[in-house]
């Protein structure tokens, strides 16, 4: 079944305001599902998890629900489903955990194509080991990252490779899964930061082959909070800080404090609204498929609309050229600068902000600095409108 934007943008009451969004990649806007499933919850009897009153049983529920719908989406298990504040929060616990086993001679590799939160906390834990850092170089002229452009930093020292699915700034995709199979030739963990990829397309963590794979809802029209997927064998190997009384049970023992169980219905809500951008039959997972790739074709189809405007725009130098990428662009105009680009399209209702966005590394290495470009990024619920606009906001500029 074709892909009907119109059917979402219905059910996401921000857009009511009129403004054409391409702040996707820092964050979606909200269906009405998922607001009301978080205000459901907030209004609802919810106690500390249990089976004997009603209020523990729903907490309960809740938590256990929304491992089942985050599971559906990734195709891992359940079991090793970990919830945090942030995707940034999970990475540092995470780096912190595995760190305790490092030392001189342990290699860890990290990328110039990630946001920062897969680089420093790898970074500043490796060096309080005394293990060595080394850094995965992507082509700043095509924005590729070849797989060789990784493996050849792996051996017989590496202890982990972190490595985005997807750059948040110029969208390249990596291939995870020759990736994945390279670095577990040498008994390495691979890593995968999935915020911005899981958004634009299928996911199966089991294809892709990574140890890890971690990702923030609220990129994909859901709440604020960030999630890990993983083994559960692995998860119960791993010995996180952790208060003394807390659980000491996968994958709760990485879970510190009581849960959100408002967000977490509010996650359960975007993976079914997720099930549903394309109805089909079959199991949630397999609904899931069949809306993402419906989805994905969407995106892919627009963004040739989106790069041809942007093309045509005089002066522009854009930055986002890999073959393999998301519906993602960060360029820069000359004569103006970005933030001077990016006011000029909120004044006229185009939401797209300028800034490096925590790709710091990815910025400099594209020899844009600290102050990076402007980023449009596509959204489940982006039209040809909204990119006409833009497109017509930019030649309003550069006339």
């Amino acid at each position: 079944m074709t892909y009907d934007v119109d059917r979402l943008r219905a059910r996401v009451p921000a857009l009511s305001e009129g403004a054409s969004h391409f702040d996707g990649p820092g964050g979606t806007q909200m269906p009405e599902e998922v607001a009301a499933a978080v205000a459901a919850t907030l209004l609802a009897a919810v106690s500390n998890r249990g089976r004997d009153t009603a209020a523990e049983r729903r907490a309960d529920d809740i938590v256990t629900g929304a491992r089942s719908a985050m599971a559906d989406l990734l195709g891992s298990d359940p079991r090793g489903i970990v919830f945090g504040r942030s995707m940034t929060q999970i990475t540092m616990d995470i780096a912190r955990t595995l760190a305790q086993d490092w030392g001189p001679g342990d290699d860890i590799v990290v990328s110039r194509l990630d946001h920062d939160a897969d680089v420093r906390p790898w970074v500043i834990h490796a060096e309080r080991a005394g293990a060595t850092v080394l850094w995965a170089d992507f082509d700043s002229a095509t924005g590729e990252m070849a797989a060789g452009n990784v493996l050849k930093h792996v051996g017989p020292r590496t202890r982990l490779v972190a490595l985005t699915g997807a750059s948040n700034l110029i969208g390249t995709r990596p291939d995870l899964a020759v990736i994945a199979a390279g670095v577990h030739e040498h008994g390495a963990l691979f890593y995968v930061d999935g915020v911005h990829l899981t958004a634009h397309a299928p996911v199966d963590v089991a294809s892709i082959g990574c140890d890890f794979y971690a990702c923030s809802p609220y990129k994909f029209l859901g709440p604020h909070l960030g999630v890990l997927a993983a083994a559960p064998d692995l998860l119960e190997s791993l010995h996180p800080d952790k208060l003394l009384p807390a659980t000491n049970v996968v994958p709760e023992r990485f879970e510190l404090g009581t849960l959100p169980y408002e967000l977490l219905a509010g996650v359960i809500a975007a993976v079914d609204v997720l099930a549903d951008l394309v109805p089909s039959e079959g199991s949630r997972r397999q609904r899931i498929l069949a809306s993402m790739t419906a989805l994905e074709e969407y995106e892919d189809e627009l963004h040739v609309h989106l790069r041809e405007g942007l093309e045509s725009i005089p002066g522009i130098h854009l930055y986002s050229n890999a073959k393999q990428r998301t519906p993602t662009e960060t360029f820069t105009i000359d004569g103006h600068s970005p933030g001077d680009i990016s006011t000029f399209l909120a004044e006229r209702g185009v939401n797209a902000p300028a800034g490096n966005f925590y790709a710091l590394e990815v910025s400099r290495w594209l020899g844009l600095g600290d102050e990076g470009g402007v980023r449009v990024g596509l959204a489940p619920y982006s039209t040809i409108d909204d990119v006409d606009r833009l497109i017509a906001g930019l030649s309003d500029l550069t006339r």
